[in-house]
């Protein structure tokens, strides 16, 4: 299992990001979170296959219609596995 967590950059709050990756991670299978930040970026959490989670990685980076995605940052993170997709 591939786990991986970003923080979003640019016009990420207030558009639906956090839903729109849902509904990615869910459509591909995955686990994880995306969290609103108090510095305006959203923090996501992908856990799941490698080339699902690489899928829904290039799904964040673009973001839906209303966000402006400007940085994704990504690192290798050790979260236990986590049961379900949430929104914080």
């Amino acid at each position: 299992m591939n786990c991986q967590k970003g923080w979003v950059s640019g016009r990420v709050q207030g558009v639906g990001f956090r839903y729109f990756v849902q509904q990615c991670a869910e459509k591909a299978g995955l686990t994880g979170y995306a969290n609103n930040l108090d510095d305006g970026r959203v923090e996501v959490l992908l856990q799941g296959p490698s080339p699902r989670v690489d899928l829904v990685k290039e799904q964040v980076a673009e973001g839906p219609a209303a966000s402006q995605v400007t940085s994704v940052e990504w690192a290798d993170d050790s979260s236990a596995p986590l049961s379900r997709f949430t929104i914080g």
